[in-house]
């Protein structure tokens, strides 16, 4: 009695699956695809079905060691992403075709992946893979979803990093900190052009200002000469006019005192005696 009722709970524990929401089956009748198993509880017949889970869920697989070549011959070990997902109306075709969701993995989508960078890769040199990561990703992303014809959906491909040899990553170093130095020298030369006009331009104002200053006092000059030399005119236009003239400024400026020493046979000054 206790047999049956064992053998009763294992064929009523056989007889019925469950499914996630994430997941399909593949039911198996004697080893034939017979049908798919939506997500929840479903019966099977004991013994003779069986039911073979796969994920529709997106996924990530990681490649992080691609070897390939630039255009340029630099070795680069390139580490890249690629999100799929498997449709949930294709589980048949691919348990028929692959087995499993690693199956359809290693035959599938990894091949495609490593052939496909090393393509895309191999048109680019190394500095432009680098200065131009985002159009080396788009190319990579199209390849590999063109390249991928089966039963699955790439949903994004991500270069994450590209590691060249540390001798040319050296050279790259170099190279920066120069192009870095020559732009630093060209500032400098900029700033010294700038600075040099201004002293020009500061040398040719205060030659200006000197020159007007210059002419100013030379025109100054000039005005008090003639000044004077009509003053000089002047005077001698009003004494050859006035030959008097002369003694009546003299008499005018002397304060009417003989001088106290008179020379013999001297005449007196200021004085004139017909």
């Amino acid at each position: 009695m206790l047999a049956a009722g064992l053998i009763v709970l294992i064929v009523l524990t056989a007889s019925f699956y469950t499914v996630d929401q994430g997941e399909r089956g593949v039911i198996l009748r004697t080893g034939a695809v017979v049908g798919t198993a939506q997500p929840g509880l479903g019966f099977k017949i004991p013994l003779l079905d069986k039911v073979v889970k796969i994920s529709v869920q997106s996924r990530a697989q990681i490649y992080d060691d691609v070897q390939s070549y630039s255009r340029d011959q630099q070795p680069a070990t390139i580490r890249l992403s690629v999100n799929y997902r498997l449709p949930s109306d294709k589980v048949e075709q691919i348990y028929a075709e692959y087995g499993s969701e690693q199956g359809l993995v290693d035959r599938l989508i990894d091949r495609r992946v490593f052939e496909q960078t090393k393509n895309v890769f191999g048109q680019f040199n190394a500095v432009t893979a680098i200065q131009e990561r985002s159009k080396l990703n788009a190319q990579v992303s199209d390849a590999i979803r063109n390249a991928i014809g089966g039963p699955v959906l790439i949903e994004s491909v991500q270069i994450e990093n590209i590691d060249f040899s540390d001798a040319y990553e050296q050279s790259i170093e170099n190279r920066m900190l120069a192009e870095v130095e020559v732009q630093k020298l060209r500032q400098n030369a900029e700033r010294e052009k700038v600075q040099a006009e201004i002293t020009v331009t500061k040398a040719n104002a205060n030659a200006d200002a000197v020159r007007a200053e210059a002419e100013a006092n030379a025109a100054a000059t000039r005005l008090a000469g003639d000044a004077e030399a009509d003053a000089i005119r002047a005077k001698g236009a009003a004494l050859r006019d006035n030959p008097s003239l002369i003694n009546l400024t003299a008499a005018e400026r002397w304060d009417g005192k003989l001088p106290q020493t008179m020379v013999p046979a001297a005449t007196l000054p200021f004085i004139g005696v017909k």
